[in-house]
């Protein structure tokens, strides 16, 4: 089956009904494809407890797996915590280590690829390239970004292949269970462009993977959740309609890892550290201070100062 960016938006449109129906029986093809070999990966956040519900409701015992990096919300621990048949991964390179011997994880994971590579590699090939971009201006570092090839701390993508992905790799080594995932293609190109060459289901890629939500948008998730009344981790706070109509969160809109500072840039006060002073000062203050993503953010110029009460 041949998959489009324009095959992509039609099912977007789809009713929350349909959805659901196709995601399922892509879940079902799944498991029965490896014969229950298969578990949820489950971060304690909305995406993943939507995923969660839709498999459990056909298969009741499937199993969720969840990574504890030390970096979540300490509600999304206690969240996690209420669910059974979930099992408890732990990554072996703490993030202080982890900050120490890659760098800091700041703008986007492709940015921070692309000025790690400019600043470590030794072939010229792939410093013009990251510098310049190929003949169409692509795979370059953005001209706003540049000035960070010369920044007095390391920059990199890799914090979530050590503290997330690689215990996902060892577990599913170790027992061979293949992975369902909470990804959506409306989060990032290089998503949509993963399910565009794959589809939901990649059965014969090298590390197979389903992401059987790949069509849904963030509004599906949170029309799911107030449907159909499922509990969801308290730091998102309640879902509400804005004045256009949309739903949205009070609380966190995201719930990655607390420090990570992909996309913060992007944001308008009060942003993610700014209601972490408020929230979750103790966290706060490791982050800005103890782990230095105070000196980066005002690198960068971002305001994680306080806001007044």
């Amino acid at each position: 089956m041949k998959y489009t960016k324009e095959g992509l938006k039609k099912m977007q449109s789809w009713s929350l009904k349909r959805k659901i129906q196709v995601t399922q029986t892509r879940i079902i093809e799944w498991y029965q494809h490896f014969e229950g070999k298969v578990y949820v990966s489950f971060s304690g956040g909305k995406d993943s407890t939507v995923l969660l519900d839709l498999a459990r409701r056909i298969y009741p015992d499937i199993e969720a797996v969840f990574v504890d990096t030390g970096l979540e919300y300490p509600e999304i621990r206690e969240f996690v915590k209420s669910f059974g048949n979930v099992t408890w991964l732990r990554p072996k390179t703490p993030f202080p280590e982890v900050i120490k011997q890659q760098g800091y994880p700041i703008v986007s994971k492709e940015q921070s690829q692309y000025i790690r590579e400019a600043r470590t590699t030794k072939s010229d090939k792939l410093r013009n390239l990251r510098l310049n971009g190929d003949e169409k201006g692509r795979f370059k570092i953005s001209e706003k970004w540049k000035f960070l090839i010369d920044a007095p701390f390391a920059i990199s993508e890799k914090c979530c292949d050590v503290m997330k992905k690689k215990p996902f790799h060892i577990y599913e080594r170790e027992t061979g269970n293949k992975p369902i995932i909470g990804v959506m293609a409306s989060e990032s190109m290089l998503r949509l462009n993963k399910w565009v060459k794959e589809g939901c289901n990649a059965f014969d890629t090298k590390k197979p993977k389903s992401a059987p939500l790949s069509f849904w948008t963030e509004q599906d998730i949170l029309l799911y959740l107030k449907t159909f009344n499922i509990p969801y981790c308290s730091v998102y706070g309640d879902i509400v309609e804005d004045s256009n109509g949309r739903l949205i969160t009070t609380g966190e809109n995201r719930t990655g890892c607390m420090f990570c500072m992909f996309g913060v840039h992007l944001e308008k006060n009060p942003n993610r550290f700014q209601r972490m002073a408020v929230t979750h000062p103790k966290q706060y203050d490791y982050c800005i201070n103890k782990l230095g993503c105070g000196k980066v953010l005002d690198y960068i110029g971002v305001d994680y100062s306080p806001l007044p009460k």
